[in-house]
Formats: structure tokens, C-alpha cells, sequence
């Protein structure tokens, strides 16, 4: 169906509402083609990249192709299943879950249902809770113009609690396009604390789509990190399908020379008593664009509801440029639901005061810049992802914050 589908569909233009600031025509003049050479690489290619609390809980795909050689999820407790999708074709209880989501007639999704062979599963048991984190790893190692459609499922079960990570990495700088999808399902009283970083290659090009739908007393926490790619988007949207649900959504995007970065996140409330939070951060510089579109739909049923969003931008050069618009849709009355959006540049008087304790100029800008993005990495639950991204953004405002030119 998503094959007959896909070719009903056209690439969106900036003619598109939801697209209007996000121009594709880069991508539709790269001629890409699938990886169909499968690299070998040893463990010090990735070691860089892996996380040292999963370091025995990891799936790792290179060129979106599974490599078990890479991989390790031997030692985790019973009742956890991580393989791939493929393995695990025969397992009957992916059908009511795998491509069923909410949203799946996008055209990106939709092209990826279409063109995935495999893909990353994650099935927790009801009742387990894992105290390691879950990586899943994608590699790029593209040196000239390829296409890969990463998939990944997620299934928690009622009652089980775990960490996810997902990175995106490149080990070359080349063009490529990575069309990603993840689906998350969580059950009753279940809880997924789910960490997102794109670091791709500087001319790739990225879309990404997460979705989550919650069941009753569940919790998602997203931490989104956007860093790479020459043109990257990511569709975030979460389905409270139950009551007294609780989301949390943190993003960042450090972006910097002629790069396009766009966030369009969705929460939709369907039941009363439930709650959400969202802050999402930009740091721009240079010719570099920022898109931020947040939606959230409380409808007539889903009262005494609790959500609130926050969009911070901080631009770093006079030709750096952002489009933000928080979007609230409220049909229920009986509702505590907020929003705001913020635009500068550094306060000169926080400048000021930094240089009157002895740090010049261009270290005051540059600590500021990293404090302003730590905010959102903080909230990072893995000590040595938190340390390293941390690091990462650390030299990137050193790199980008700059006193301005006159």
C-alpha cells in the first residue's frame, strides 16, 4: 500500500503551509542512489560515538544496514528484546504496531514504508525496567550521493521504564539524503526517556520523523539535538491516547553557515487530565535558517489539561535568520495552556558583566552562547552523552560566537 501510495505523492513546496520555509530543490537536484556496498568497519571507527553506559546494549546500522559485528545486546536482562526487524519478521505481535501509527501517509514517511528492508526493534516486557540506556547507531559513511531509509519500533509494554538513544553520525563529510522514521508505543503506566542527536555530514540532507502514541499514566521525554546536515527537518508529534499522560519535549538546534534547520513538533491531547511540556532552543549564525513550528490540539474532551511551550532563539549574526510559531488549537475551556516565543541577540549588559570580572569579550560571548544551549542538554539522563554533547557544543559556540562586526 505505502509503494502504490508514494507514487500518488509529490515532494512538497514551499507552496505548502507546513513547508513554506523549507525549500527542497537542493534536494531534488541530488542524484541519489541506495548503498549497495556495505563497508566493513571495525569497533575504533565507532568508538567515538558510543555511549559508555550502553556500551553492552547497542544496535548499529552503517548505511542503514544492520551490522551484527558492530552490535552488542547479548547481556541485556530477560524480557528485553533489541534486534533488528528483520530477524524478527516471524513475531506476530509487530503487526499491530509496525507502520500503524498516526500521521504514516506523510509523503516521507510513506516513502519510507516503502523502501525499508530493515530496521531497529526495541520490545520491553510489562514491568521491566532497564537501568542501561538502549543505543541505536546510525552510521554514514557515504562518499558520494546515496539515499538510506533507517526505521526503528519501539514497544513498551505496561509498566516497563527505559532510556533510548538515537545518533545520527557521519564518518565522512559527503552528500547523502537519510530519511529516517522512529514509532514509539507506549502503554499504560509505561515510561520512555528517548534521546535524539543528528550530527550529520554538512551536505546531507535529513528528515526525520518521530511519533509516539501514549496510553493511559505514561510518560515520554524527548530530548531532541539537531547539530548537522545542510538541510535537515524533523516531524515530532506525540499522541496522548490516554489519561493523565505526561510529555516533555526539549530541543536544541546549533546551526551555523548555510544551514537549514526546521522542527515541526505536534502534541495532540485526546483525554482530560494531562499534562505537557515543551522548551525548544535555537542557536543561528552566520547565513544560517532556523525553522520552529509547535502544535498543540486540546479538543473539547481533553479538559483540565496542562500544557505549556516556549520557543528561545538566540542569533548570533545579523544575517542569521528564524521563523518561529507557536500554534495552540483550544476548543476544551477548563484548560491551563501557555505559550511564548523570544528573538535576540546577547544581552550586552550580561557581556558587560562578565568582562567586569576580568573574561574579555570574546570569552564572555562564547559562555554565554554554550549556557544558553547547556540549558536543554542538562536534561540529558546519560552522564556520558550529556559530557560529550557538552563538549561538542561547547567548542561549537567558541567556534561561532563572535563579538559583531561593524
Amino acid at each position: 500500500r505505502a509503494t502504490a501510495r508514494v507514487q500518488e505523492l509529490a515532494i512538497p513546496s514551499t507552496r505548502e503551509e507546513a513547508w513554506r520555509f523549507a525549500d527542497l530543490t537542493p534536494l531534488l537536484h541530488a542524484e541519489l542512489q541506495p548503498v549497495d556496498v556495505h563497508p566493513t568497519l571495525g569497533f575504533p571507527h565507532i568508538k567515538p560515538f558510543i555511549v559508555a553506559e550502553a556500551v553492552s546494549s547497542r544496535l548499529v546500522f552503517v548505511n542503514g544496514i544492520y551490522d551484527p559485528a558492530l552490535s552488542a545486546v547479548d547481556s541485556l536482562p530477560d524480557g528485553v528484546l533489541v534486534t533488528n526487524l528483520a530477524t524478527a519478521v516471524a513475531f506476530k505481535e509487530l503487526s499491530p504496531h509496525l507502520a500503524q501509527q498516526p500521521g504514516a501517509e506523510e509523503v516521507f514517511t510513506t516513502l519510507n514504508t516503502a523502501s525499508f528492508t530493515d530496521g531497529a526493534l526495541i520490545w520491553v516486557d510489562k514491568d521491566q525496567v532497564i537501568d542501561i540506556p538502549i543505543q541505536i547507531l546510525y552510521v554514514s559513511t557515504a562518499t558520494q550521493p546515496a539515499i538510506a531509509h533507517p526505521r526503528c519500533l519501539v514497544i513498551a509494554q505496561p509498566g516497563s521504564k527505559f532510556t533510548l538513544i538515537e545518533e545520527f553520525v557521519a564518518l565522512h563529510e559527503g552528500i547523502y539524503f537519510t530519511n529516517s522514521v522512529t514509532e514509539i508505543v507506549i502503554s499504560e503506566s509505561a515510561e520512555v526517556n528517548h534521546t535524539r542527536v543528528q550530527q550529520d555530514s554538512s551536505e546531507a540532507f535529513h528528515i526525520g520523523k518521530t511519533v509516539a502514541t501514549q496510553a493511559q499514566n505514561s510518560r515520554y521525554t524527548c530530548n531532541a539535538i539537531s547539530l548537522g546536515g545542510k538541510l535537515s527537518r524533523h516531524n515530532l508529534e506525540v499522541y496522548q491516547i490516554g489519561e493523565q499522560t505526561d510529555t516533555v519535549l526539549n530541543g536544541l538546534t546549533m546551526i551555523t553557515g548555510d544551514q537549514v534547520s526546521d522542527t515541526h513538533s505536534a502534541i495532540a491531547f485526546t483525554k482530560p487530565h494531562s499534562t505537557s511540556h515543551q522548551i525548544h532552543k535555537c542557536i543561528v549564525d552566520d547565513h544560517a535558517h532556523a525553522i520552529f513550528n509547535g502544535r498543540v490540539v486540546v479538543p473539547k474532551a481533553a479538559q483540565l489539561t496542562n500544557a505549556g511551550q516556549l520557543s528561545k532563539t538566540l542569533l548570533l549574526s545579523p544575517k542569521a535568520r528564524v521563523d518561529t510559531k507557536p500554534q495552540l488549537e483550544i476548543v476544551a475551556d477548563n484548560v491551563k495552556c501557555s505559550h511564548g516565543a523570544t528573538v535576540s541577540q546577547l544581552d550586552n549588559d550580561e557581556v558587560f558583566y562578565l568582562q567586569s570580572r576580568g573574561i574579555d569579550e570574546v570569552r564572555s560571548r562564547q559562555l554565554l552562547t554554550y549556557a544558553f544551549a547547556y540549558e536543554v542538554i542538562d536534561q540529558i539522563p546519560v552522564a556520558s552523552l550529556k559530557d560529550r554533547l557538552s563538549a561538542n557544543c561547547q567548542v561549537s559556540a567558541y567556534a561561532i560566537a563572535r563579538p559583531p562586526q561593524p
